[in-house]
């Protein structure tokens, strides 16, 4: 990233925000510290329909990898608040309310099966293909790839 510019900001958009979104964010903090990004790349989380807590699976399956969700609960997102966001996420779910003209950056869908009802194992394997695409998406962040 060039210095001296402004952060890149990332969203990750969901109905609920009690699952996939929250692995997502949970992930790019990760990839955060892991590249030394902080200032660089700033992450958002939330969900057009917020649930009231994080799916107990998903806390279950993130803790696996050493990720706490335990303190974190769903938020709510606006299209004002994705204004000036670079990249907006959603996880295959219908973001109803976020259009993706309310946002200047680049939408991309990665059409994710929900955790939400699923076994453990099946929830490991949508929480690993979440760290699949964070990683490949910070890929691109830190060589500088601009959005498209």
């Amino acid at each position: 990233m060039p210095p001296d510019s402004d952060p890149t900001r990332v969203a990750f958009v969901c109905v609920a925000n009690a699952g996939r979104s929250q692995m997502a964010a949970a992930f790019a903090d990760r990839e955060l510290a892991r590249r030394g990004l902080d200032g660089d790349v700033e992450v958002l989380s939330g969900g057009t329909d917020p649930a009231d807590a994080v799916h107990d699976v998903v806390v279950e399956a993130m803790a696996e990898v050493e990720a706490d969700l335990r303190g974190t609960g769903p938020r709510a997102v606006s299209p004002d608040e994705l204004a000036d966001v670079d990249v907006v996420v959603t996880m295959g779910c219908s973001a109803e309310g976020v259009c993706p003209a309310t946002w200047r950056g680049d939408a991309r869908d990665w059409d994710l099966d929900d955790p939400k009802g699923r076994p453990l194992p099946a929830v490991r394997e949508i929480r690993d293909d979440v760290e699949r695409r964070v990683t490949a998406l910070f890929d691109e962040l830190a060589a500088g790839d601009p959005p498209d």
